[in-house]
């Protein structure tokens, strides 16, 4: 298994100078963000380019991955894939279809992204949309021989995004109607542990049940205020409680987590996702906590 990185927290450097980085501090997969360059979403960590999918020369691309000895584990774009605005859906999900078609270009067999979700709505009539709008798209990457590796995060993060969250993909049950809407075989999950420890769901459990789903695996950890879930209770969805951290610096067990990844087979890449906000604010707190992430998981990884 790899050790990589999801390139989103390297927002102000090229693709060239995260490679260079990160093949100098021990990574060896990147996880390459791929949001629309003229702009997208603003959310944190969203909105970063560093493949512009609607112009990129895949030579140039695989030269700068091997001049410095990695490879992309994922191309990385996370819109709202469900939105309730037509329009706005219909442009992400146009953009997941270039994000699709430079997979294929490049030879990258997975593609991550969201469900999606209508917050405002029950999770019976989003998974009713998702059975209309999902089909199609992971029938457009099959096609070019890609896989979509769905994120199990809520994105319930603050209140515009309560009650519902944007990603109707959290939890098990979840997941058995996505797979049963969706059997298809390259249709899986981007499983990131530290979403399952917020909703109290055993995330050992979750690699066994999901083995064979699972494309793609995220690292980042998650610690639980135990004062902040006192004052605000579990309906709040987690705002005032549970808070991102880097991989060794919340609950994830990850000791556990790989093992349980191992015990299944899967032995792709474990890819870093950065947005600890104390490691925040300047690029050198960046790296640190990159470089912190390295050494909790790089001693379990071979």
């Amino acid at each position: 298994m790899k050790l990589g990185l999801l390139t989103a927290a390297f927002g102000g450097r090229t693709l060239e100078e995260t490679a260079a980085w990160a093949a100098a501090n021990g990574y060896q997969a990147l996880e390459v963000a791929c949001w629309p360059s003229g702009g997208g979403e603003k959310r944190r960590y969203a909105g970063v380019t560093h493949i512009d999918v609607d112009g990129f020369d895949p030579d140039e691309v695989h030269a700068t991955i091997d001049r410095h000895g990695l490879v992309i584990s994922s191309l990385a774009y996370y819109p709202n894939n469900l939105h309730p605005d037509d329009t706005h859906r219909e442009e992400v999900n146009g953009h997941l279809r270039k994000v699709i078609d430079a997979a294929q270009r490049l030879g990258v067999e997975v593609v991550g992204t969201f469900a999606g979700n209508d917050k405002d709505r029950p999770l019976p009539e989003n998974l009713e949309r998702f059975r209309a709008v999902w089909p199609p798209l992971v029938g457009y990457a099959a096609e070019r021989g890609v896989k979509i590796a769905i994120e199990n995060c809520p994105m319930l993060f603050s209140y515009d995004e309560w009650p519902g969250g944007t990603n109707l993909a959290w939890a098990p049950a979840i997941w058995d109607e996505m797979f049963s809407a969706i059997p298809d075989a390259n249709f899986g999950l981007n499983l990131d542990p530290s979403h399952l420890v917020w909703l109290m769901i055993d995330y050992e459990r979750a690699v066994y049940d999901f083995g064979d789903r699972i494309f793609h695996a995220h690292a980042k950890d998650l610690e639980i205020r135990p004062d902040g879930l006192y004052r605000h209770g579990t309906l709040s969805g987690g705002i005032g409680w549970q808070v991102p951290r880097i991989p060794g610096l919340g609950q994830v067990d990850w000791s556990r987590f790989v093992a349980a990844l191992y015990a299944v087979g899967y032995d792709h890449v474990l890819s870093v996702e950065h947005e600890d906000r104390t490691f925040e604010g300047s690029q050198e707190l960046v790296e640190r906590g990159f470089a912190i992430a390295r050494n909790t998981l790089a001693p379990l990884l071979a």
